[in-house]
């Protein structure tokens, strides 16, 4: 079993990059604001955070990311993890970094949120991308804010395809019971005949989807300013997580 509790005063560097797919813009403008302390990752967006990839992503969209791994082409090059658009080129050339990845087992999350209507939280795994159809992803979870109550929030969770020709498309949001301010434990258990959801130990969902190779994992915050109705400009939407554990099954 592997466990990342957020000991010490920053994130691991042999394990997390504070960036989202800097490849596509540049580390100082994929740079997530953070801190660690008291062993809680505290994500946050601040009023006054800049876009991300701003010329290039719509809609508008602001991001406080880590990820367990980097892996991009040279300068100039469409090879780059997670391509969001036809034709990216990399504008910003990375080391590659293989932090923490993992294959199979279950993946737990101990995590809580403060949302509005314009923003989410997710926990996500997605392949390294060295081989470009090793790109499936697994969403440990995710919660849009416009899905949350006081009582209630809708859990995504499933796997995305992408381009890679050997996984369905299979997600869905479930209407869970819930205060997401409060700490809860958000889980996927991945074998060679799929994926299995639980949250707080209570079956979510399963699916017959399962990518076959190491995934890496980006835990982050996203805010989304076109969504801005007057009443949340001030608000900073946060996330925290305890714990990330990992076992073998």
């Amino acid at each position: 079993m592997t466990t990342e509790d957020f000991e010490g005063p920053d994130l691991a560097d042999d394990r997390w990059v504070p960036h989202y797919l800097p490849h596509w813009s540049s580390r100082e403008g994929t740079r997530a604001s953070y801190a660690v302390r008291d062993s809680v990752l505290r994500l946050t967006i601040p009023v006054g955070q800049g876009l991300w990839c701003p010329d290039r992503h719509t809609p508008a969209l602001r991001v406080s990311t880590i990820a367990s791994g980097l892996y991009a082409g040279p300068l100039g090059s469409t090879v780059g993890q997670q391509p969001f658009a036809e034709g990216l080129t990399v504008t910003e050339e990375q080391a590659r970094f293989e932090g923490w990845l993992v294959s199979g087992g279950r993946v737990t999350v101990r995590a809580r949120a403060d949302l509005t209507a314009r923003s989410m939280v997710s926990v996500w795994m997605t392949g390294f991308e060295d081989e470009p159809d090793r790109c499936g992803e697994v969403c440990v979870f995710e919660v849009f804010g416009d899905t949350v109550t006081p009582a209630s929030a809708g859990v995504g969770a499933g796997v995305h395809r992408f381009r890679d020709p050997a996984l369905r498309e299979d997600f869905s949001v479930t209407p869970v019971d819930l205060d997401l301010r409060e700490w809860h434990e958000y889980a996927v258990s991945m074998t060679a005949s799929g994926c299995t959801w639980t949250v707080d130990d209570v079956p979510l969902r399963t699916s017959a989807e399962c990518p076959a190779y190491p995934l890496q994992m980006f835990v982050g915050v996203l805010d989304f300013p076109d969504r801005e109705d007057g009443s949340t400009r001030d608000h900073e939407p946060t996330f925290e997580v305890d714990w990330i554990r990992h076992e073998p099954l």
